[in-house]
């Protein structure tokens, strides 16, 4: 691991560990939270790299839609854990499962 990734993948962890049951966010969203804007692409990789499990089923592209291909087994096992904690969809975008108040709605994105 370099020195970027040292400092970077903790960051990303520490995100993505604390979206909220029944709530997704998208890996531009993940890196901007972290602090490193720009960085999106790199959000995939740093959560492979996490030692312990994270919700990794909880990130979504920027529009809320699963970034694996539609039907692959990957795209079922992400879209049924969601499900599973009340997430909806319509069509093929992601519907958190709850309002959050307004400071919550601001880093965990909309909900359309």
């Amino acid at each position: 691991m370099n020195i970027f990734q040292a400092k970077f993948d903790p960051c990303i962890w520490k995100v993505v560990a604390s979206i909220p049951l029944g709530q997704v966010m998208a890996y531009g969203e993940i890196a901007r939270a972290a602090g490193y804007p720009g960085y999106s692409r790199m959000v995939s990789k740093a959560m492979g790299r996490c030692p312990d499990p994270l919700p990794w089923f909880r990130v979504v592209r920027s529009d809320r839609t699963l970034a694996f291909e539609y039907g692959s087994d990957s795209y079922r096992e992400q879209s049924q854990l969601l499900k599973l904690e009340g997430i909806r969809f319509e069509g093929n975008k992601v519907i958190a499962a709850s309002p959050l108040d307004t400071v919550d709605k601001m880093l965990w994105g909309p909900r359309d």
